[in-house]
C-alpha cells in the first residue's frame, strides 16, 4: 500500500494533493477487500463510500468537525483512515475493534450507529450544541437512501428545517439497503434531477446578497421561498428538501473524489441546513460485489482475486432457523389464504424471500421502518388478514410502542417472529437480541414463546396462525439449528404448556428456547445425573402453571437458563410465580448480565456470560 501506508490519521491524508486522492481510494478498497476475504464483515457498503469517506476527512478537520455515520456497515474505510488500519484485522473478533463505529473506541466515532435512520437527529443535536456553545464546528450526517425510509429520519428532517443550524446531510443514494430499497422515497430519489446551472447561479447570488447584508433571517426566508419557486420552474418539479427549507445540491457522482472535494469545500461554510445528494454504487470497484450486492453485503470468506466465495456446504449441518421459518411460512400460506408476510427491509436475511418469490402479492417489504411494519400489520389484522411480521429482535426494540398501542391493546391476530434473538455474535451489542423477553413480558394479551428446535418452531408457527390466538411472539436465534431433518408434521401446541425433558429428584433446570440444548448436553456429561431434572418452559407467557406447581412442590433448588437478559426475563418470571404461590426454592438464574455484551463468536460470548455447556455444567455441579 503506497499512499495508504503513509496515512495513520486524517491529518496525514490532508497533507496529500487532491490529485493523489483517487489512488488513496483505490488502495482503501483493496485493503478492505483483502481483509474481509479472510475476516468476514460488511463489504459492499464500505466499498461504495470510499470516495465520500476520503473526501470528508480531507475537507473537514476531524475529529473536531463531526461526521455521523448512519449504520456502521459503511464505515470500514473511516476506521482505516482514523488510526485503526493496523488493528482492522481484528474487526468483529473477540477483544478486537468494534463492528460498528462507537465513541467508546475512538474520538473519530461520534455516535452509536448500529441501527439505521438516527444520523440526522444525532447530528442535528451536535450542530445545535455547537451553535449554542459558540463553537466553529462543522457537522455532517451521512445517510443512505435505504435508511431514509425510517420514520426517525423524517422526524429529523422535519426538525432540521425548523431549528437554527448549519448541518450538512449527505444522502448516499445507491438504491440499496441490504436488499433493494423500496417505497416512495426511493422512487422519488431515482427520478430526482436538479439543474446544475441553477445551483451555480444560486450560489453566486447568495454570496452577493450576503455581501450586501441582505441575508438576515426575514429576508433570507423570503429569498429562499422565491428561489425554491424559481428552481421548481426550471427543473419542472418540486424538490422535497428545498420545500422543507433544506438547501439541496445535486445529484452528483459520489465516486468522483476530486469533484467531491471541490463541492464540499464550496458548501462547507454556507449557513443553514444543506443536503448533498450523491449517486453511488454499492460494492463499487470490486466486480463480484457490483454484480450481486445483496450477497456481497456480507459475503463471508472469499478469494479476493477470483471473487469465489468459500461456502461451507457440509450436508450434515442443520438448516438455519431463518430458512426453516421461510419454508414453513410458505407452507402455511399455501394452506391459509389469510396469511401475509411483512418485513422491514430484511426479506433475504429472515428468508421471507422464499414466500416473496412465490407469492409476491402477499409479502410486503416496508423498508427500514420497524414501527410502521408493526402498525401496518395491525391494520391488516384488524380487517381480517393474518400477518407474520418478521423483525430482528434488536430492531424490534424500535417498535415497542407500536406493539403495545397498535396490536396488543386491540388483541389483534399478528404473529411476531423475532429472528436473531439472544446473543448474535460478531455484530455486537447493537445487534444482540437480549431484551425482548423482559421487555414484552409485562404487556397484556401477548403470547410469548421460544422453540427449542426446528420442529418446535414449525409447530409454534402452525399454532400461532390458528383462529383467535391474538398477538403471538415467537423468538429464535440466528443461524444453524439442531436437527438435520427439520421437516415434521404441522401440529398444534397447546398454548401455555411446557415439557419435562428429563425427570430428576434433586435439582430442576428450567430453560426456554434453543439454549435448552446446552442444558441437555451439560446434564448428559454429568457422572451422575439422575438427580437433575430438565424442563423446557417453552411459553414465557402464559406460563405452564401446572408444571410450575409440580416443580415447586418437588424441588428446593432450581436453575433457570435463558439467552436473554437475566433481569426481568424468564428466571425473574419463575421467581415471581414461586413467591406468589408460596414456594420458597433457592433459584439460580443464568442469563445475560446487566451490561452490554461486546462482539465475538456466539460460543465465546455464551462462555463469557455463563450460558454455554461448560458453565451450565459447573453451576449444576456446585448446586449438587
Amino acid at each position: 500500500m503506497g499512499l495508504l501506508s503513509q496515512i495513520q490519521y486524517p491529518t496525514d491524508l490532508r497533507k496529500l494533493s487532491v490529485d493523489q486522492l483517487p489512488e488513496v481510494c483505490q488502495e482503501l478498497r483493496e485493503d478492505i477487500v483483502k481483509e474481509l476475504s479472510v475476516n468476514p464483515g460488511h463489504l459492499a457498503s464500505s466499498l461504495g463510500v470510499a470516495e465520500i469517506t476520503v473526501a470528508l476527512h480531507y475537507v473537514y478537520e476531524t475529529p473536531e468537525d463531526r461526521i455521523v455515520w448512519d449504520v456502521g456497515h459503511q464505515a470500514y474505510g473511516h476506521k482505516i483512515l482514523t488510526g485503526r488500519r493496523e488493528q482492522f484485522c481484528t474487526n468483529r473478533k473477540l477483544g478486537g475493534i468494534r463492528p460498528f463505529p462507537s465513541p467508546l473506541e475512538s474520538e473519530y466515532d461520534t455516535f452509536a450507529c448500529g441501527h439505521a435512520s438516527n444520523s440526522i437527529s444525532a447530528a442535528l443535536g451536535m450542530a445545535v450544541a455547537a451553535k449554542l456553545e459558540g463553537k466553529d464546528r462543522h457537522v455532517v450526517a451521512v445517510i443512505g437512501d435505504g435508511a431514509l425510509s425510517g420514520g426517525l429520519a423524517f422526524e429529523g428532517l422535519n426538525n432540521v428545517s425548523s431549528s437554527p443550524n448549519d448541518l450538512l446531510i449527505i444522502l448516499n443514494d445507491n438504491d440499496m439497503s441490504i436488499d433493494r430499497s423500496v417505497g416512495g422515497m426511493q422512487k422519488y430519489l431515482l427520478g430526482l434531477n436538479t439543474n446544475k446551472t441553477y445551483n451555480a447561479i444560486k450560489f453566486r447570488t447568495t454570496q452577493w446578497l450576503r455581501s450586501k447584508g441582505l441575508m438576515n433571517d426575514d429576508r433570507k426566508n423570503g429569498i429562499q421561498r422565491l428561489s425554491n419557486a424559481i428552481k421548481s420552474a426550471i427543473a419542472h418539479q418540486q424538490n422535497i428538501f428545498d420545500g422543507m427549507n433544506i438547501r439541496y445540491f445535486g445529484p452528483f457522482d459520489g465516486h468522483d473524489v476530486k469533484e467531491l472535494v471541490r463541492i464540499l469545500s464550496a458548501i462547507k461554510d454556507m449557513k443553514g441546513p444543506k443536503l448533498l445528494h450523491l449517486h453511488t454504487q454499492k460494492g463499487h470497484g470490486y466486480a463480484p460485489a457490483e454484480k450481486d450486492v445483496t450477497t456481497w453485503h456480507a459475503p463471508g470468506k472469499f478469494n479476493p482475486d477470483t471473487g469465489e466465495r468459500i461456502i461451507d456446504n457440509d450436508p450434515t449441518k442443520p438448516q438455519k432457523y431463518q430458512d426453516v421459518f421461510g419454508h414453513t411460512l410458505l407452507e402455511l400460506a399455501k394452506q391459509n389464504p389469510k396469511i401475509v408476510g411483512v418485513t422491514p427491509a430484511m426479506p433475504s436475511g429472515c428468508s421471507m424471500n422464499i414466500m416473496m418469490k412465490e407469492m409476491p402479492e402477499r409479502t410486503f417489504d416496508v423498508g427500514i421502518a420497524e414501527g410502521h411494519a408493526v402498525t401496518f400489520s395491525g391494520g391488516m389484522a384488524k380487517d381480517g388478514l393474518l400477518p407474520f411480521c418478521n423483525i430482528y429482535s434488536a430492531f424490534a426494540q424500535r417498535a415497542f410502542d407500536n406493539i403495545i398501542h397498535d396490536v396488543a391493546l386491540l388483541n389483534l391476530n399478528v404473529v411476531f417472529c423475532f429472528d436473531r434473538a439472544g446473543l448474535v455474535g460478531e455484530d455486537g451489542p447493537t445487534h444482540h437480541g437480549a431484551f425482548d423477553l423482559a421487555a414484552l413480558r409485562p404487556i397484556p394479551n401477548l403470547t410469548i414463546c421460544s422453540p427449542m428446535d426446528e420442529h418446535e418452531l414449525r409447530r409454534l408457527m402452525y399454532t400461532a396462525q390458528l383462529p383467535d390466538k391474538g398477538p403471538f411472539v415467537i423468538r429464535y436465534p440466528r443461524g444453524g439449528g439442531e436437527l438435520q431433518d427439520w421437516r415434521c408434521p404441522l401440529e398444534e401446541v397447546k398454548v401455555g404448556t411446557g415439557r419435562k425433558l428429563k425427570d430428576g429428584t434433586d435439582i430442576a433446570v428450567l430453560s426456554i428456547g434453543p439454549i435448552g440444548n446446552n442444558v441437555t448436553r451439560a446434564i448428559a456429561e454429568l457422572d451422575n445425573n439422575a438427580g437433575v431434572a430438565h424442563y423446557d418452559i417453552r411459553f414465557l407467557k402464559p406460563l405452564d402453571e401446572e408444571m410450575l406447581h409440580e416443580i415447586g412442590k418437588k424441588f428446593k433448588r432450581i436453575i433457570t437458563v435463558e439467552n436473554g437478559v437475566r433481569n426481568g426475563g424468564m428466571g425473574s418470571a419463575v421467581m415471581e410465580w414461586m413467591s406468589d404461590h408460596g414456594y420458597q426454592p433457592h433459584i439460580k438464574r443464568l442469563g445475560i448480565p446487566d451490561k452490554f455484551i461486546e462482539h465475538g463468536k456466539v460460543s465465546e460470548l455464551q462462555a463469557i456470560v455463563g450460558i454455554d455447556k461448560a458453565s451450565i455444567k459447573k453451576v449444576i455441579q456446585e448446586m449438587l
